[in-house]
């Protein structure tokens, strides 16, 4: 439909979870900063201040304080994003945990089955209430937050591991299904990254939890770009990271695994 002579053209919309902090919040600020208007999510009160902020670029911006491990949560905040009748034209899905330490001996079972609800779940269930308005459109856009880690297997954060593999191969399969539809979806596989996910899973002592990491606002600037050029997925980050996606192209499972337990053994940072 064309605007109306003398009137603004609307700005898209864009959701994007998890978007309190880290690269959540920075992927919010790469679609305000680039016209789009926006609905946040995050479990935290910092979605608050975080919306406040974001504002500033002149961007409209609703916040949804909303824990998006249960099904209600992803309910609430579809049905937030899509109230005004405005179409979701992107979708950053990027809201996750992280649970360090010993799967059998050591870690929570109720905290693991909760970042499968976060990590997996709430994924598969956002992105089915998204894609299917978006199909039905003909046009659209989803960025899922996975990692290098969905490239090996990953002692002392099994389970983190394993849920960062199954986004990957999920927006891998669900974009072949769209092709030829107008709806694109992206993987972001960034490495270690400074924010509060290493303290939050239990990983300070870690080698990798107590080593180098990159910058938030550049992994999530290369995951903007990458949505917005549809690419199938994107290494962000050093170039170690690339290096290490590469390699574990070639690399037996059982050398990937003894690999990534020399950095995320506890204690292995001290």
């Amino acid at each position: 439909m064309d605007t109306p002579m003398g009137t603004a053209p609307a700005r898209p919309l864009a959701v994007v979870t998890g978007a309190s902090s880290g690269i959540g919040y920075e992927l919010a600020g790469e679609f305000a900063r680039n016209g789009f208007d926006l609905v946040v999510a995050a479990e935290d009160e910092e979605i608050v201040p975080a919306a406040r902020a974001l504002r500033r670029s002149g961007a409209r911006v609703e916040e949804v304080r909303v824990d998006l491990a249960g099904y209600d949560g992803v309910e609430r905040l579809y049905a937030a994003a899509t109230a005004g009748g405005r179409p979701v034209e992107a979708i950053a899905i990027n809201a996750g945990v992280g649970v360090g330490g010993d799967f059998a001996r050591e870690t929570d079972l109720r905290a693991e089955l909760r970042l499968i609800d976060l990590n997996v779940t709430s994924a598969v269930h956002l992105a089915k209430r998204a894609l299917r308005d978006m199909a039905g459109r003909g046009r659209g856009r989803i960025l899922f937050t996975s990692s290098i880690a969905a490239t090996m297997p990953g002692p002392f954060q099994a389970v983190y591991s394993a849920s960062k593999a199954f986004l990957l191969s999920f927006a891998e399969a669900v974009r072949e299904e769209l092709k030829g539809t107008g709806v694109t979806v992206t993987a972001l596989m960034p490495g270690p990254t400074e924010t509060e996910f290493f303290e939050r899973a239990g990983m300070q002592d870690t080698r990798i939890g107590a080593g180098p990491k990159d910058d938030p606002a550049e992994v999530a600037r290369a995951g903007f770009e990458a949505l917005m050029a549809g690419k199938d997925h994107v290494v962000a980050g050093s170039v170690k990271n690339k290096l290490m996606a590469g390699a574990a192209k070639v690399a037996p499972e059982a050398a990937k695994a003894a690999a990534h337990r020399r950095i995320s053994e506890p204690g292995s940072g001290t």
